[in-house]
């Protein structure tokens, strides 16, 4: 038998959209996130989902996006528990700043390894290691159980924190979760044996 457990990156956010170190920073999502979030939420609509509860981050972007799911499902009724532990990457030193920007201050190969290396964090920030510390038990301890036990499982949640659960989903090594990314907006739906392993992967076009 299998579980059904399914994954949402949020909509593209404003600091999406100016290219801008966003992290643990509260912003909205952009016309083009909302958009986004309504056609995910049609997506998941045509191929015949309902859920039985969802999870989300403590960020308005990630829970506007599930909001706009769950109104497209007409599902708005269900439990939804909020948690910080899968909010976004802290982003530390470099939140607010323009990538680029960035980029000319620091260069180009210490961004590029603050971005994407597992275990490097950029100044006063959390690297993928750290984010996958706080995301992998709350996922073992809050959401598996409830998919073990039958239950449809939505997560809206950010990039990052989600690479850290995907990683461990689909048993990458730390140099393949790098090259991992995510596109805004788009649901990952995961078949999950009684065993916690997964039976079946795939992406639902939007």
């Amino acid at each position: 038998m299998n579980f059904m457990l399914v994954l949402v990156r949020h909509g593209e956010s404003e600091w999406n959209k100016l290219n801008l170190f966003t992290g643990w920073r509260d912003v909205e999502l952009s016309e083009r996130g909302v958009e986004e979030a309504r056609k995910a939420g049609h997506a998941l609509k045509e191929a015949g989902f309902t859920f039985d509860i969802a999870f989300t981050s403590a960020l308005k972007r990630a829970q506007h996006t599930l909001d706009i799911i769950l109104e497209e499902l007409g599902q708005t009724d269900i439990p939804i528990e909020r948690d910080q532990a899968l909010n976004e990457r802290d982003y530390g030193d470099l939140a607010g700043l323009n990538k680029d920007a960035a980029r000319e201050r620091w260069g180009e190969e210490q961004v590029h390894i603050w971005r994407r290396s597992y275990d490097t964090p950029p100044p006063g920030g959390e690297s993928l290691k750290d984010t996958a510390e706080r995301v992998l038990p709350y996922y073992e301890d809050k959401i598996l159980p409830l998919v073990k036990e039958g239950k449809d499982v939505i997560v809206s949640a950010h990039g990052n924190s989600l690479r850290a659960l995907i990683m461990k989903l689909d048993d990458l090594s730390r140099d393949e979760v790098t090259q991992l990314n995510l596109a805004t907006g788009v649901p990952i739906v995961y078949k999950i044996d009684a065993d916690g392993s997964v039976a079946e992967k795939r992406e639902l076009s939007i």
